[in-house]
């Protein structure tokens, strides 16, 4: 690795290579590292940043930007209301595109075409991996919805950089609209200059792109006009509604777009504006091992013999810089592709004095694939027969990358279709460019220069963006809002003032739920009054109990923030597309519905209760009593002074109080022990004493002082009602009650079994479209795996999806068919 020295007096290109090995995918850490190098001998990009200051802000935008994605694994694309939409959930570094272990929990919803959620889930990960499944309800309307999903990491970015997948959803229970949806007389186009700008004087290559209402892609072609309606260029969309032009803007100029419409008319659009001076670039790929980036500048924008550079990276990787002089207001630049990583890479222009002038984006094509092999012991199958279905992920000798795979089996028909988007594509190229994708896989045909071509076009527009770079060299690198669940879910609220409104900061609050598993989480209020607890093992709908220590803080409210994020993509959700062409399927799909739901109802809601701590979290108490154990008393008090030694009564002016005893020092504390009714905090000792002690099954008592997080308590005393429920124990009136989802208990999947001939020969129907669901298939270092399931009573074409990754971040999917027919 070297420097570039003395950059002023420099003729040649001058050119880092860096190849950065961060654990943390942050978007820019290859190049961030790269300018380090490059600062000492740079001029600075202010004179008041030293290299040390910089440094500093590196490390903290280091930290801050940890890059996650999600990709789910979806069943099915079109659900019948009633059905269940089973889900598989990959987390993965973004920089690397590998596995990542980072935050814990998943967030899945479903949303409605007026972006609202219909539907919404919390999902556990574990490795990096986790699944679940969502019952469409019978209250929806039919309509095209998105699933999307996201980690409360990824809420600081766009949530155009959510995972979103549209999905079908048909109420075969309520009248639906089969006329044909015509397609959309409106249309819009948009143009995107190479680079960034068009500027008088300077061929420029223009990307432009061409939609429906839809946002789907309408191939058409048009004239670019000038002022005097001269054609200046002909267009041409080449495919998905995208093409390219190339012409040579001039001064003080708006050009329009003349596009032809199909019904004989024309739209007419303004081009951007032109520049009287500035920057533009072209990228020529046309050499198989190298890539030219040619760079002009207009006569007023370029010094005489100004240094501009380049800098490259591929997600934050592979960063490579290179130094250019402008000779006569042009300058090229060769870059070797072997020095860029796979996938998509940024390229950057900058001016002499550091200021990012034109930008665009770069794919190359990828050789990390999982190689995913399934075959069925037959093509064709009968009702109710076993199919066999063998896997394999060959494992190269000596290495050790067991992967990951998720399986599913449906039956394809007019309203359910092979699925659109795969783990691969959605990794390396859906999840780096905003909007929809039309057939991504189209993009990575091997051999297909109209693929070339056409993805060019995709990532000058879809790919297009205005660069931030203030952002990355911001003095001061803005906080995050929100922080990865490293270990379970963050519940985050806020504490005001009850009567003002205002946050009220440094109050200790609380947070448990009823149950026979204590738990107990505080928090501290910061400045703002926002508090935060973080929550493990808690799973499914629960209710919870928010207070502080109304003896001390009784002028407070407790409000409850919503962990889903409040933030939508812009991309539109396409109308529903039903004709009459569907009604015989639709019926079909209502009659397998309701005969599934009939008999299969019970066997449908099994779920996989996860293991947690059965420990409170004090861990093992010092006394235990079950009280059944001894003679019952009807009064509190008498319980207490009779049982247990390890508890001081006292009576005070304002009532009752406990002390414990330190067991170590073999004297009582002096100041009161934390109080505990099924793991909720009471404070005041004169409820609990009126309380009935039959309804207590256990009492625990720590004798000794427990700290947990900022808090410490002289002594835990527990009880225990029969139900954990608190058996009608009067809470605080100025506590909040709320109702929480925790994480999903998942369900399990049932397919019944047809081994015997009785089982075979059983008269209760079988209409399931969902042959097998396998969310979570770990194959072994062998890289095999079998698996056998049946067929249902429904005859048809049915398809095998398989789909995941490796330890090494190869991911793969693979399709099969099979066909199921009736027995004569």
């Amino acid at each position: 690795m070297r420097r570039l020295n003395n950059l002023n007096q420099v003729n040649t290109t001058k050119t880092v290579l860096l190849k950065t090995n961060y654990c943390l995918p942050a978007g820019y850490n290859g190049l961030l590292a790269l300018l380090f190098l490059l600062l000492p001998v740079l001029p600075s990009f202010g004179q008041a940043d030293s290299l040390s200051r910089i440094s500093r802000h590196f490390q903290q935008y280091q930290q801050q930007h940890v890059q996650e994605k999600l990709f789910l694994h979806l069943d099915r694309p079109t659900y019948v209301c009633g059905e269940t939409l089973w889900f598989k959930v990959y987390a993965v570094d973004g920089a690397a595109n590998k596995p990542l272990n980072l935050s814990k929990v998943a967030y899945v919803e479903v949303i409605g075409p007026n972006k609202q959620a219909v539907l919404q889930t919390k999902i556990a990960l574990q490795e990096g991996t986790g699944h679940g499944s969502l019952v469409v309800p019978v209250t929806l309307n039919a309509g095209n919805y998105m699933v999307r999903a996201y980690t409360n990491w990824m809420k600081n970015q766009s949530p155009e950089f959510y995972f979103q997948q549209p999905i079908t959803i048909v109420n075969t229970s309520r009248p639906l609209d089969t006329k044909p949806v015509k397609d959309s007389a409106v249309y819009a186009i948009q143009f995107f200059p190479e680079g960034g700008h068009l500027v008088q004087g300077l061929t420029s290559k223009v990307a432009f792109k061409i939609t429906n209402n839809t946002g789907k892609g309408v191939n058409l072609a048009g004239e670019i006009k000038d002022p005097a309606g001269k054609t200046v260029a002909q267009f041409q969309s080449f495919k998905f509604g995208m093409g390219n032009f190339s012409f040579t803007p001039a001064a003080q100029t708006q050009y329009q777009a003349v596009l032809r419409l199909p019904n004989g008319r024309t739209l007419t659009r303004n081009l951007p504006a032109v520049q009287e001076q500035g920057y533009v670039m072209h990228l020529d790929d046309s050499s198989p091992e190298s890539l030219k980036i040619t760079v002009q500048a207009s006569q007023n924008s370029a010094n005489p013999a100004e240094l501009i550079y380049l800098l490259a990276h591929t997600r934050g990787n592979n960063a490579v810089a290179k130094a250019e002089i402008l000779a006569q207001n042009q300058a090229s630049f060769t870059l070797t592709k072997s020095a860029l990583g796979e996938g998509i890479s940024h390229l950057t222009i900058f001016n002499s004095r550091k200021q990012p002038i034109c930008e665009r984006l770069y794919f190359k094509p990828t050789t990390q694939k999982l190689l995913i092999q399934a075959k069925t012991d037959k093509a064709q199958y009968s009702t109710r027969q076993k199919i066999t279905l063998d896997i394999a992920t060959p494992v190269t000798a000596g290495t050790t990358s067991p992967a990951n795979l998720s399986v599913a089996v449906y039956r394809l028909d007019s309203l359910q279709t092979p699925p659109t988007v795969n783990i691969q594509d959605y990794l390396w190229l859906t999840s780096e460019l905003t909007g929809t994708i039309e057939n991504p896989s189209f993009y990575f045909e091997e051999n297909n220069s109209q693929a070339r071509e056409a993805l060019d076009n995709l990532l000058l527009t879809q790919g297009w963006r205005r660069f931030r770079w203030p952002e990355i060299f911001a003095k001061n690198q803005a906080i995050p809002e929100f922080i990865p669940e490293v270990n379970g879910p963050l519940v985050r609220g806020k504490v005001t003032d009850r009567l003002t409104g205002a946050a009220v900061p440094n109050i200790t609050t609380y947070l448990a739920a009823p149950s026979k598993h204590i738990r107990l989480y505080n928090a501290t209020s910061n400045a703002k009054g926002l508090i935060q607890f973080e929550l493990k093992d808690f799973y499914g709908p629960k209710e919870i109990v928010v207070q502080s220590n109304f003896a001390k803080d009784s002028l407070y409210h407790f409000e409850i923030f919503s962990p889903f994020s409040s933030k939508y993509a812009a991309q539109p959700i396409s109308n529903l597309n039903i004709t009459e062409r569907h009604g015989p399927e639709i019926a079909l799909r209502h009659l397998q519905m309701q005969v599934q739901e009939a008999y299969y109802d019970k066997y449908q809601r099994l779920v996989q209760l996860p293991a947690v701590d059965s420990l409170p979290f004090y861990g093992k108490p010092d006394e235990k009593y079950l009280l059944d154990d001894f003679t019952r008393f009807k009064v509190m008090e008498e319980v207490m002074r009779e049982y247990v030694p390890g508890v001081m009564v006292r009576i005070r002016k304002d009532g009752f109080h406990f002390l414990t005893l330190d067991h170590i020092n073999k004297v009582f504390f002096q100041t009161s022990p934390m109080v505990l009714l099924d793991g909720v905090p009471v404070f005041n000792i004169n409820k609990l004493m009126a309380f009935d002690p039959l309804k207590i099954q256990k009492l625990e008592v720590v004798t000794s002082r427990y700290f947990q997080g900022s808090q410490i308590y002289d002594g835990v005393v527990s009880y225990t009602t029969y139900h954990g429920d608190l058996a009608g124990f009067p809470v605080d009136a100025r506590a909040l009650l709320q109702e929480y989802e925790g994480l999903q208990i998942p369900r399990e999947f049932y397919a019944p079994v047809y081994d015997t001939p009785q089982q075979q020969q059983s008269r209760l129907p079988d209409f399931r479209n969902l042959l097998y669901w396998k969310p979570e298939l770990k194959m072994g270092t062998n890289g095999q795996h079998q698996a056998q399931f049946y067929t249902s009573d429904q005859d048809g074409d049915y398809l095998v999806v398989i789909q995941g990754m490796n330890t090494n971040g190869q991911a793969g999917s693979v399709t099969i068919p099979l066909v199921v027919k009736t027995a004569l």
